[in-house]
């Protein structure tokens, strides 16, 4: 605030002019910035563009209304509610979107799955287990870089796919920090190492990324068709990522030897590895949580058909069944755990968002979208198939993988309703979502976590241009292969 500003606020007579001459001037900043015109002229010009398709006046309009909130994700992503809220605002008071029509598309099984999930997963962080378990495998492991990295990268890859990206990178980081120590080493390089395995990871269960979770739920998928379909592929470019890793950062590498193989570095690592550290009694409490969760998701399916239930509704069932055991095991801290570990301004964002992409289905743009892209690939699977995966891959690069691969969903049901294969199309964004996630800054949820980790610990500062190199080297090769993997199995996938 400028020291005139400050002036004004201080006169006592006249309190409504300064907050009105300040709000002003923000307005102005902002109307003027130069992030505000190429925002006005994504929302004005990808209607206009996406019109020549074919589309209606309300169509038009409806791809405008997403737009409002497409865009502000990508150029204003601290606000990113705030568009999202201003859009369905949009598409309600135009007659786009009705309430019932709202509540339907909103993907409340999604969410509520979610803050399922968020809720067992606090209540774990909270009693130390994923520490623990990090811990007792650096005692293994021992102060060998590549062995000790190779380690971490695996477990991050591991937990990513189990807990999800974000819970991963935050307790791997940690662990990493911790290990380090006060040492002078670059650990910018470390943290990517860690990141890009929690994102490749991510894509080997329903749970591993909240992409996973709208692909099982709005496909039908289970948990043993990730384990089949997914969990081979995420493996398959892990194996790819650690070396590349490993050989690009090389000299980093070399230079934590000698911090590791100093005496005060094998004195951290025994240090940090105390079993005594840690309370037992709350880490037998999360392994009696989280075994049976882990084991109800792997099996929802059987149980489905045990009780006669309908296709997935034990996925949302068992996590549900876990947020209550969690909340109950918290006892008096159940209040703040659901407060405070679930993240509500998040999930608020998802749900804004879903309504608004259904509203692009109800109104048929993603219909003639599908249409388009039968007609360009010739109803060839292996080319929409290659289609979906590198543009979900590409949105998910300049935007959030979850708004990318939420926009595409309603057109692969809608070309499903054209009687095409869809199974390796869900596959194909599922990869695009999560692998391409590690190509920029803004790809993923977890690469804004450990950036924020990094500049809030004062460790370091990662630039987009940073990110970018090697990103590209991670991203396109494991997408590459896994694209590849797909297309080879594409005789042995369901034809539904």
């Amino acid at each position: 605030m400028s020291a005139d500003a400050e002036s004004e606020l201080s006169e006592p007579h006249e309190p409504a002019r300064p907050t009105r001459s300040v709000a002003v001037e923000r307005l102005r900043s902002v109307v003027g910035n130069r992030t505000f015109g190429y925002y006005l002229l994504g929302v004005l010009g990808t209607p206009l563009m996406l019109s020549l398709l074919g589309l209606s006046l309300r169509q038009t309009l409806a791809v405008g209304c997403f737009s409002t909130i497409l865009y502000g994700a990508i150029f204003f992503w601290r606000q990113r509610v705030a568009f999202a809220a201003l859009g369905v605002a949009l598409l309600l008071t135009s007659g786009l979107l009705g309430v019932p029509e709202l509540v339907e598309s909103a993907g409340l099984e999604i969410i509520l799955f979610l803050v399922a999930m968020m809720a067992v997963i606090g209540y774990m962080e909270e009693n130390q287990f994923f520490e623990y378990g990090i811990e007792r495998m650096l005692l293994l492991v021992g102060p060998h870089p590549v062995r000790l990295l190779t380690t971490m990268m695996v477990l991050a890859a591991v937990t990513g796919a189990l807990v999800g990206e974000v819970t991963s990178i935050l307790f791997m980081l940690a662990a990493m920090i911790n290990l380090i120590g006060r040492s002078h080493v670059d650990r910018v390089p470390f943290v990517l190492m860690l990141v890009f395995a929690t994102n490749v990871g991510s894509s080997a269960t329903v749970v591993g990324n909240p992409v996973g979770v709208i692909v099982a739920l709005r496909s039908g998928f289970t948990f043993a068709d990730f384990l089949r379909w997914a969990t081979p592929i995420s493996i398959a470019c892990l194996l790819v990522v650690i070396p590349i890793c490993l050989w690009y950062w090389r000299d980093d590498v070399q230079g934590l030897r000698h911090i590791l193989t100093s005496r005060h570095g094998v004195a951290h690592i025994q240090r940090v590895a105390r079993e005594e550290n840690i309370p037992r009694g709350g880490i037998v409490r999360s392994a009696w949580l989280f075994g049976p969760v882990v084991l109800g998701l792997v099996f929802h399916h059987q149980l489905e058909e045990l009780l006669g239930l309908v296709r997935n509704t034990m996925i949302l069932g068992v996590a549900l069944l876990g947020a209550a055991a969690a909340i109950a095991l918290a006892g008096k801290e159940a209040r703040r755990l659901v407060e405070t570990r679930v993240d509500w301004w998040t999930l608020l964002f998802f749900l804004l968002l879903f309504a608004s992409v259904g509203t692009l289905a109800q109104q048929g743009v993603t219909a003639v979208i599908a249409d388009r892209l039968i007609g360009l690939s010739g109803g060839n699977v292996p080319v929409l198939s290659t289609i979906f995966a590198w543009a979900s891959g590409i949105l998910t690069a300049v935007m959030d993988n979850v708004l990318a691969v939420a926009t595409f969903v309603p057109i692969i049901e809608d070309v499903g309703d054209q009687g095409i294969q869809t199974a390796p199309l869900w596959w194909s964004i599922l990869f695009g979502g999560t692998l391409m996630g590690n190509l920029t800054l803004i790809g993923s949820t977890a690469n804004i976590v450990a950036v924020g980790v990094v500049e809030r610990q004062h460790l370091g500062e990662i630039s987009f241009g940073a990110w970018l190199r090697p990103g590209l080297i991670v991203a396109l090769p494991t997408m590459i292969l896994a694209n590849l993997l797909l297309l080879i199995q594409l005789p042995l996938m369901p034809k539904g």
